[in-house]
């Protein structure tokens, strides 16, 4: 199969990357809603051979309208968890392998990410993956019905290091809320990072949320579907710390 002389257009290009300056722009929250901020990078031959030959079977083109999503995983019934952010792939294609009975529902704008796991779905033969790859607010407000998925997966967001740009982190209680809604009774949001000042950020929006209760005392430990990342193995040697938050809807 010939390879695309370019990925598809609706996906953030690397000029889409925001200046260094940006940061001190009001964030988009506060504007209009939104689940990310755009990054540069390239895209390889073997993720663009990826957008080519598997992307037809599993990416899901964003439209504001309703999603069939057992029709949308080629008519596998069964839990749907959305993983917002998946970076390049890695510990979503383990989770999807070790829980092959769930469907993971995928957003993410970045470019070369989507690619890398659309190559990993076809090395490891993956048929419980989707991916949408658009801002994921947009996928809650119009293709996602409230009070449908089992879980939320929210793995290592970008925790705007600079207080002064706290207000860019993804985690907020408006967002929250929001994911809180699209859970069925039961459903759990699962949180990691490993920057501390966030986690504490983190566990204080979500013990807010009157929809939600913590499962844990505080921070929950790492639940066995999460693998431990490269960069986390690389953090835990250097005795960083790395905290999972997991929260369930409240019947």
């Amino acid at each position: 199969m010939n390879l695309p002389d370019t990925v598809p257009n609706d996906l953030p290009r690397s000029d889409d990357a925001p200046a260094p300056d940006d940061a001190d722009k009001p964030h988009p929250l506060h504007r209009r809603l939104k689940s990310f901020v755009k990054r540069g990078g390239r895209t390889t031959e073997g993720q663009a051979r990826a957008f080519s030959e598997l992307g037809p079977l599993y990416l899901v083109p964003y439209k504001p309208e309703p999603l069939d999503l057992t029709a949308a995983f080629g008519g596998r019934a069964g839990p749907t968890v959305l993983e917002i952010g998946f970076g390049m792939g890695e510990a979503t294609a383990h989770i999807a392998t070790v829980l092959p009975e769930t469907n993971f529902f995928c957003c993410e704008v970045h470019e070369p990410g989507v690619g890398a796991l659309l190559k990993r779905i076809g090395e490891q033969s993956l048929s419980n993956i989707r991916i949408c790859a658009h801002d994921a607010v947009d996928v809650l407000d119009h293709m996602l019905q409230p009070g449908t998925l089992a879980g939320v997966h929210v793995f290592f967001p970008d925790p705007w290091h600079k207080k002064r740009h706290n207000k860019r982190r993804l985690i907020q209680p408006e967002f929250v809320t929001k994911l809180a809604q699209h859970l069925r009774p039961g459903g759990y949001i699962h949180c990691a990072t490993d920057w501390q000042p966030y986690a504490e950020q983190m566990l204080e929006v979500l013990s807010g949320e009157p929809l939600l209760r913590n499962t844990a005392e505080g921070y929950a430990p790492k639940p066995d579907y999460r693998p431990l990342t490269k960069f986390e193995n690389r953090g835990i040697k250097l005795g960083h710390g790395v905290w999972d938050l997991v929260f369930e809807r409240k019947a």
